[in-house]
Protein backbone atom coordinates (compact mmCIF):
# COMPACT_ATOMS: atom_id res chain seq x y z
CA UNK A 1 0.00 0.00 0.00
CA UNK A 2 1.07 3.55 -0.67
CA UNK A 3 1.55 6.25 1.96
CA UNK A 4 -1.96 7.70 2.28
CA UNK A 5 -2.47 11.06 0.65
CA UNK A 6 -4.31 13.41 2.98
CA UNK A 7 -4.73 16.52 0.86
CA UNK A 8 -6.92 18.46 3.29
CA UNK A 9 -4.50 17.98 6.18
CA UNK A 10 -1.47 18.57 3.95
CA UNK A 11 -2.95 21.83 2.64
CA UNK A 12 -3.65 23.02 6.17
CA UNK A 13 -0.06 22.37 7.27
CA UNK A 14 1.41 24.05 4.18
CA UNK A 15 -0.92 27.03 4.62
CA UNK A 16 0.22 27.40 8.22
CA UNK A 17 3.88 27.30 7.17
CA UNK A 18 3.34 29.91 4.45
CA UNK A 19 0.89 32.08 6.35
CA UNK A 20 -1.33 31.92 3.27
CA UNK A 21 -4.52 31.52 5.30
CA UNK A 22 -4.10 35.04 6.60
CA UNK A 23 -1.69 36.43 9.14
CA UNK A 24 1.96 35.49 9.64
CA UNK A 25 3.55 32.04 9.14
CA UNK A 26 2.92 29.59 11.96
CA UNK A 27 4.48 26.44 13.39
CA UNK A 28 2.09 23.47 13.00
CA UNK A 29 2.14 20.92 15.82
CA UNK A 30 0.59 17.62 14.68
CA UNK A 31 -0.83 15.52 17.50
CA UNK A 32 -2.11 11.96 17.11
CA UNK A 33 -1.90 8.56 18.76
CA UNK A 34 0.11 5.51 17.78
CA UNK A 35 -0.47 4.59 14.16
CA UNK A 36 -2.28 7.83 13.35
CA UNK A 37 0.01 8.66 10.42
CA UNK A 38 2.14 11.49 11.82
CA UNK A 39 5.40 10.14 10.40
CA UNK A 40 3.98 9.28 6.98
CA UNK A 41 2.51 12.79 6.80
CA UNK A 42 5.90 14.36 7.52
CA UNK A 43 7.56 12.19 4.88
CA UNK A 44 4.96 13.25 2.30
CA UNK A 45 5.48 16.89 3.29
CA UNK A 46 9.22 16.45 2.75
CA UNK A 47 8.52 15.31 -0.80
CA UNK A 48 5.92 18.02 -1.43
CA UNK A 49 8.23 20.79 -0.17
CA UNK A 50 11.35 19.27 -1.77
CA UNK A 51 14.15 17.26 -0.22
CA UNK A 52 16.63 20.08 -0.76
CA UNK A 53 14.25 22.44 1.08
CA UNK A 54 13.11 20.25 4.00
CA UNK A 55 14.87 18.02 6.55
CA UNK A 56 13.05 15.22 8.38
CA UNK A 57 14.35 14.62 11.93
CA UNK A 58 13.31 11.52 13.91
CA UNK A 59 14.00 12.75 17.44
CA UNK A 60 12.91 9.44 18.99
CA UNK A 61 15.84 7.69 17.28
CA UNK A 62 18.62 10.25 17.86
CA UNK A 63 17.85 11.82 21.25
CA UNK A 64 20.64 9.96 23.07
CA UNK A 65 23.03 12.63 24.35
CA UNK A 66 23.00 16.31 23.33
CA UNK A 67 26.39 15.89 21.65
CA UNK A 68 25.35 12.90 19.54
CA UNK A 69 22.02 14.55 18.72
CA UNK A 70 23.85 17.56 17.35
CA UNK A 71 26.14 15.32 15.31
CA UNK A 72 23.22 13.35 13.82
CA UNK A 73 21.30 16.55 13.06
CA UNK A 74 24.20 18.01 11.11
CA UNK A 75 25.29 14.84 9.32
CA UNK A 76 21.80 14.11 7.93
CA UNK A 77 21.10 17.67 6.85
CA UNK A 78 20.89 18.90 3.25
CA UNK A 79 21.36 22.48 4.48
CA UNK A 80 24.28 24.83 4.72
CA UNK A 81 24.68 26.62 8.05
CA UNK A 82 26.69 29.53 9.39
CA UNK A 83 26.59 27.95 12.87
CA UNK A 84 29.96 26.65 14.04
CA UNK A 85 30.68 22.92 13.79
CA UNK A 86 33.50 22.61 16.33
CA UNK A 87 33.14 19.93 19.08
CA UNK A 88 31.16 21.22 22.03
CA UNK A 89 32.53 21.27 25.57
CA UNK A 90 29.42 19.92 27.31
CA UNK A 91 25.76 18.96 27.16
CA UNK A 92 24.43 22.51 27.49
CA UNK A 93 26.77 23.81 24.83
CA UNK A 94 25.85 20.98 22.45
CA UNK A 95 22.13 21.62 22.86
CA UNK A 96 22.63 25.35 22.33
CA UNK A 97 24.56 24.50 19.17
CA UNK A 98 21.62 22.37 17.98
CA UNK A 99 19.27 25.32 18.48
CA UNK A 100 21.72 27.56 16.64
CA UNK A 101 21.83 25.11 13.73
CA UNK A 102 18.01 25.00 13.52
CA UNK A 103 18.04 28.80 13.33
CA UNK A 104 21.01 29.35 11.01
CA UNK A 105 20.50 26.56 8.43
CA UNK A 106 19.47 27.73 4.99
CA UNK A 107 18.06 26.01 1.91
CA UNK A 108 19.51 26.70 -1.57
CA UNK A 109 19.52 30.37 -2.64
CA UNK A 110 19.55 31.32 1.05
CA UNK A 111 15.86 30.44 1.37
CA UNK A 112 14.44 29.54 4.81
CA UNK A 113 14.90 25.87 5.68
CA UNK A 114 11.99 23.66 6.76
CA UNK A 115 12.55 21.20 9.61
CA UNK A 116 10.04 18.37 10.07
CA UNK A 117 10.66 17.34 13.68
CA UNK A 118 9.02 14.01 14.56
CA UNK A 119 8.29 13.24 18.25
CA UNK A 120 9.78 16.49 19.51
CA UNK A 121 8.81 15.75 23.14
CA UNK A 122 11.48 13.02 23.19
CA UNK A 123 13.99 15.82 23.75
CA UNK A 124 12.93 15.48 27.39
CA UNK A 125 15.62 12.80 27.47
CA UNK A 126 18.15 15.61 27.84
CA UNK A 127 16.62 16.93 31.07
CA UNK A 128 18.83 14.58 33.09
CA UNK A 129 21.97 16.37 31.83
CA UNK A 130 23.47 19.32 33.74
CA UNK A 131 21.96 22.67 32.83
CA UNK A 132 19.15 21.23 30.73
CA UNK A 133 16.14 21.18 33.03
CA UNK A 134 14.16 23.43 30.68
CA UNK A 135 15.01 21.77 27.36
CA UNK A 136 11.50 21.80 25.88
CA UNK A 137 10.75 25.38 26.86
CA UNK A 138 14.13 26.44 25.48
CA UNK A 139 13.27 24.66 22.21
CA UNK A 140 9.85 26.31 21.95
CA UNK A 141 11.32 29.74 22.57
CA UNK A 142 14.10 29.24 20.02
CA UNK A 143 11.77 27.98 17.28
CA UNK A 144 9.34 30.85 17.82
CA UNK A 145 12.15 33.42 17.58
CA UNK A 146 13.92 31.80 14.61
CA UNK A 147 13.65 32.60 10.94
CA UNK A 148 13.18 29.07 9.61
CA UNK A 149 10.02 26.95 9.21
CA UNK A 150 9.13 24.05 11.49
CA UNK A 151 6.55 21.28 11.77
CA UNK A 152 6.44 19.34 15.05
CA UNK A 153 4.68 16.07 15.92
CA UNK A 154 3.99 14.05 19.05
CA UNK A 155 2.00 10.98 20.02
CA UNK A 156 1.49 12.49 23.50
CA UNK A 157 -1.27 15.01 22.88
CA UNK A 158 -1.95 15.90 26.52
CA UNK A 159 1.68 16.61 27.31
CA UNK A 160 2.16 18.67 24.16
CA UNK A 161 -0.90 20.83 24.82
CA UNK A 162 0.22 21.53 28.40
CA UNK A 163 3.67 22.53 27.17
CA UNK A 164 2.22 24.84 24.52
CA UNK A 165 -0.47 26.37 26.74
CA UNK A 166 1.63 29.51 27.30
CA UNK A 167 3.72 29.26 24.13
CA UNK A 168 4.04 32.12 21.62
CA UNK A 169 1.12 32.53 19.24
CA UNK A 170 3.04 31.09 16.25
CA UNK A 171 2.28 27.53 17.34
CA UNK A 172 -0.85 25.99 15.83
CA UNK A 173 -2.05 22.66 17.21
CA UNK A 174 -3.47 20.41 14.48
CA UNK A 175 -5.03 17.08 15.52
CA UNK A 176 -4.24 14.24 13.11
CA UNK A 177 -7.75 12.94 12.54
CA UNK A 178 -8.46 9.33 11.56
CA UNK A 179 -8.60 8.47 7.87
CA UNK A 180 -12.01 8.80 6.24
CA UNK A 181 -13.54 5.84 4.41
CA UNK A 182 -12.69 7.60 1.11
CA UNK A 183 -9.04 7.96 2.16
CA UNK A 184 -8.98 4.30 3.17
CA UNK A 185 -10.33 3.34 -0.24
CA UNK A 186 -7.62 5.38 -1.96
CA UNK A 187 -4.92 3.37 -0.18
CA UNK A 188 -6.27 -0.09 -1.09
CA UNK A 189 -3.93 -2.14 -3.31
CA UNK A 190 -4.73 -1.46 -6.98
CA UNK A 191 -6.96 1.51 -6.17
CA UNK A 192 -5.21 3.67 -8.80
CA UNK A 193 -4.48 0.89 -11.28
CA UNK A 194 -7.06 0.83 -14.08
CA UNK A 195 -5.55 -2.35 -15.56
CA UNK A 196 -5.90 -4.04 -12.18
CA UNK A 197 -9.57 -3.07 -11.95
CA UNK A 198 -10.24 -4.27 -15.51
CA UNK A 199 -8.51 -7.57 -14.72
CA UNK A 200 -10.66 -8.09 -11.66
CA UNK A 201 -13.82 -7.23 -13.59
CA UNK A 202 -12.95 -9.79 -16.26
CA UNK A 203 -12.75 -12.43 -13.55
CA UNK A 204 -15.32 -11.31 -11.00
CA UNK A 205 -17.97 -9.37 -12.94
CA UNK A 206 -18.56 -5.81 -14.13
CA UNK A 207 -16.34 -2.88 -13.21
CA UNK A 208 -19.29 -1.50 -11.22
CA UNK A 209 -19.38 -4.69 -9.18
CA UNK A 210 -15.64 -4.49 -8.51
CA UNK A 211 -15.99 -0.87 -7.43
CA UNK A 212 -18.88 -1.79 -5.15
CA UNK A 213 -16.74 -4.47 -3.52
CA UNK A 214 -13.93 -1.96 -3.06
CA UNK A 215 -16.32 0.49 -1.42
CA UNK A 216 -17.56 -2.21 0.93
CA UNK A 217 -14.03 -3.36 1.75
CA UNK A 218 -12.99 0.21 2.50
CA UNK A 219 -16.03 0.72 4.76
CA UNK A 220 -15.32 -2.43 6.77
CA UNK A 221 -11.58 -1.82 7.04
CA UNK A 222 -12.24 1.77 8.10
CA UNK A 223 -14.58 0.64 10.88
CA UNK A 224 -12.33 -2.18 12.13
CA UNK A 225 -9.21 0.00 12.11
CA UNK A 226 -10.90 3.03 13.70
CA UNK A 227 -9.43 4.99 10.77
CA UNK A 228 -5.82 4.58 12.03
CA UNK A 229 -3.47 4.34 9.05
CA UNK A 230 -1.18 1.65 10.51
CA UNK A 231 -4.15 -0.61 11.29
CA UNK A 232 -5.75 0.15 7.92
CA UNK A 233 -2.58 -0.83 6.10
CA UNK A 234 -2.19 -4.13 7.96
CA UNK A 235 -5.83 -5.23 7.64
CA UNK A 236 -6.25 -4.17 3.99
CA UNK A 237 -2.99 -5.75 2.84
CA UNK A 238 -3.68 -9.05 4.60
CA UNK A 239 -7.28 -9.13 3.38
CA UNK A 240 -6.37 -8.48 -0.25
CA UNK A 241 -3.46 -10.93 -0.23
CA UNK A 242 -6.00 -13.69 0.32
CA UNK A 243 -8.48 -12.28 -2.24
CA UNK A 244 -7.47 -14.71 -5.02
CA UNK A 245 -9.04 -17.45 -2.88
CA UNK A 246 -12.29 -15.51 -2.72
CA UNK A 247 -13.56 -12.06 -1.76
CA UNK A 248 -11.20 -10.05 0.44
CA UNK A 249 -12.05 -10.86 4.05
CA UNK A 250 -10.93 -8.13 6.49
CA UNK A 251 -12.48 -9.91 9.48
CA UNK A 252 -10.41 -13.05 9.10
CA UNK A 253 -7.43 -10.80 8.34
CA UNK A 254 -7.95 -9.04 11.67
CA UNK A 255 -8.10 -12.37 13.49
CA UNK A 256 -4.83 -13.47 11.86
CA UNK A 257 -3.09 -10.18 12.61
CA UNK A 258 -4.00 -10.35 16.30
CA UNK A 259 -2.68 -13.88 16.81
CA UNK A 260 0.60 -14.27 18.73
CA UNK A 261 3.34 -13.01 16.44
CA UNK A 262 0.86 -11.26 14.13
CA UNK A 263 1.60 -7.76 12.88
CA UNK A 264 -1.17 -6.02 14.83
CA UNK A 265 -0.32 -7.98 17.98
CA UNK A 266 3.23 -6.68 17.70
CA UNK A 267 2.12 -3.13 16.90
CA UNK A 268 -0.24 -2.98 19.88
CA UNK A 269 2.36 -4.44 22.20
CA UNK A 270 4.84 -1.75 21.15
CA UNK A 271 2.34 1.05 21.78
CA UNK A 272 1.23 -0.47 25.12
CA UNK A 273 4.75 -0.89 26.49
CA UNK A 274 6.10 2.39 25.12
CA UNK A 275 3.39 4.48 26.71
CA UNK A 276 3.48 2.62 30.02
CA UNK A 277 7.23 3.10 30.25
CA UNK A 278 6.74 6.84 29.74
CA UNK A 279 4.35 6.96 32.71
CA UNK A 280 4.62 6.35 36.44
CA UNK A 281 3.16 3.36 38.29
CA UNK A 282 3.78 0.67 35.66
CA UNK A 283 2.16 -2.33 37.42
CA UNK A 284 -0.87 -0.48 38.76
CA UNK A 285 -1.49 1.11 35.37
CA UNK A 286 -1.49 -2.30 33.70
CA UNK A 287 -4.06 -3.45 36.26
CA UNK A 288 -6.36 -0.53 35.43
CA UNK A 289 -6.08 -1.26 31.71
CA UNK A 290 -7.04 -4.88 32.38
CA UNK A 291 -10.06 -3.70 34.39
CA UNK A 292 -11.17 -1.41 31.55
CA UNK A 293 -10.55 -4.16 29.01
CA UNK A 294 -13.18 -6.23 30.82
CA UNK A 295 -15.70 -3.39 31.05
CA UNK A 296 -15.81 0.23 29.97
CA UNK A 297 -16.60 3.00 30.59
CA UNK A 298 -16.21 2.97 34.38
CA UNK A 299 -16.17 5.69 37.01
CA UNK A 300 -13.30 6.35 39.41
CA UNK A 301 -15.20 4.65 42.23
CA UNK A 302 -15.94 1.55 40.14
CA UNK A 303 -12.30 1.22 39.12
CA UNK A 304 -11.07 1.71 42.70
CA UNK A 305 -13.42 -1.02 43.94
CA UNK A 306 -12.16 -3.48 41.32
CA UNK A 307 -8.53 -2.67 42.16
CA UNK A 308 -9.13 -2.76 45.93
CA UNK A 309 -7.39 0.62 46.19
CA UNK A 310 -8.44 3.96 47.64
CA UNK A 311 -10.12 6.48 45.34
CA UNK A 312 -7.21 8.87 45.96
CA UNK A 313 -4.50 6.50 44.74
CA UNK A 314 -6.70 5.33 41.87
CA UNK A 315 -7.21 8.92 40.75
CA UNK A 316 -3.42 9.33 40.56
CA UNK A 317 -3.12 6.18 38.46
CA UNK A 318 -5.84 7.37 36.10
CA UNK A 319 -4.18 10.77 35.69
CA UNK A 320 -0.91 9.04 34.76
CA UNK A 321 -2.71 6.95 32.15
CA UNK A 322 -4.37 10.06 30.74
CA UNK A 323 -0.97 11.79 30.67
CA UNK A 324 0.26 9.27 28.09
CA UNK A 325 -3.10 9.13 26.28
CA UNK A 326 -3.81 5.47 26.98
CA UNK A 327 -7.25 6.29 28.36
CA UNK A 328 -9.75 9.09 27.94
CA UNK A 329 -12.49 10.36 30.23
CA UNK A 330 -15.93 11.57 29.26
CA UNK A 331 -18.38 12.80 31.90
CA UNK A 332 -16.12 11.29 34.59
CA UNK A 333 -16.19 7.84 33.01
CA UNK A 334 -12.98 6.26 31.76
CA UNK A 335 -12.32 4.11 28.69
CA UNK A 336 -9.53 3.15 26.30
CA UNK A 337 -8.42 5.82 23.85
CA UNK A 338 -7.75 3.12 21.23
CA UNK A 339 -10.37 0.34 20.82
CA UNK A 340 -7.88 -1.94 19.03
CA UNK A 341 -5.52 -1.74 21.98
CA UNK A 342 -8.38 -2.74 24.28
CA UNK A 343 -9.00 -5.79 22.11
CA UNK A 344 -5.28 -6.65 22.29
CA UNK A 345 -5.28 -6.38 26.09
CA UNK A 346 -8.27 -8.73 26.29
CA UNK A 347 -6.42 -11.26 24.14
CA UNK A 348 -2.82 -11.01 25.26
CA UNK A 349 -2.67 -9.73 28.85
CA UNK A 350 -3.30 -13.17 30.29
CA UNK A 351 -1.25 -16.08 31.62
CA UNK A 352 -1.24 -18.08 28.36
CA UNK A 353 -1.33 -17.11 24.65
CA UNK A 354 -4.83 -16.95 23.18
CA UNK A 355 -6.09 -20.01 21.32
CA UNK A 356 -7.83 -19.79 17.94
CA UNK A 357 -11.20 -20.02 19.70
CA UNK A 358 -10.30 -17.09 22.00
CA UNK A 359 -9.33 -14.95 19.04
CA UNK A 360 -12.49 -15.84 17.13
CA UNK A 361 -14.68 -15.04 20.16
CA UNK A 362 -13.04 -11.68 20.93
CA UNK A 363 -12.87 -10.56 17.31
CA UNK A 364 -16.54 -11.55 16.93
CA UNK A 365 -17.47 -9.22 19.81
CA UNK A 366 -15.25 -6.43 18.46
CA UNK A 367 -16.79 -6.67 14.98
CA UNK A 368 -20.31 -6.62 16.41
CA UNK A 369 -19.47 -3.42 18.29
CA UNK A 370 -17.83 -1.74 15.28
CA UNK A 371 -20.18 -3.11 12.60
CA UNK A 372 -23.48 -3.82 14.35
CA UNK A 373 -25.25 -4.73 11.08
CA UNK A 374 -22.60 -7.21 9.93
CA UNK A 375 -22.80 -10.96 10.30
CA UNK A 376 -19.43 -11.71 11.92
CA UNK A 377 -20.30 -15.19 13.19
CA UNK A 378 -20.48 -16.66 9.69
CA UNK A 379 -17.39 -14.77 8.53
CA UNK A 380 -15.38 -15.83 11.57
CA UNK A 381 -16.36 -19.47 11.38
CA UNK A 382 -15.13 -19.45 7.79
CA UNK A 383 -12.06 -17.49 8.87
CA UNK A 384 -11.05 -20.05 11.47
CA UNK A 385 -11.36 -22.82 8.87
CA UNK A 386 -9.24 -20.85 6.38
CA UNK A 387 -6.62 -20.13 9.04
CA UNK A 388 -6.29 -23.86 9.68
CA UNK A 389 -6.00 -24.59 5.97
CA UNK A 390 -3.75 -21.68 4.98
CA UNK A 391 -1.67 -21.39 8.14
CA UNK A 392 -2.41 -17.67 8.55
CA UNK A 393 -2.43 -17.95 12.33
CA UNK A 394 0.69 -19.56 13.71
CA UNK A 395 1.14 -19.86 17.45
CA UNK A 396 4.74 -20.42 18.52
Amino acid sequence: MMIPERPTLERRVLAALDGSAGGSPRIPVLLGGCGSGRTSLLLRLRDLIGRSQAQYVDVERIATTPERFLQALRESSPFASSAGSAPQAGAREAFDASLAFLDAARAPAAAPATFLIDEFLELRTFESFPGLRTVLRDLIGALAAGGNRFVLTSRYAGRAMRLLRDAPSQFEIIPVAPLTAAEVRATLPGAHDDDHVRGLSDRDGTEDEVERRRDELARVVHALADGRPSYVRAIAETATETAPRGDADPISALAALLAPGGQLAQTCRFCYELRLHRARGYGALKAILEVLAQQEPLTLTEIAQRLHRTPGSTKDYLSWLEDVDLIASHQKRYSFADPMLRLWVRLHCRAVPPADEDIAREVHAYVQARLPHAEPALALSAAVEREKNWGIIEID
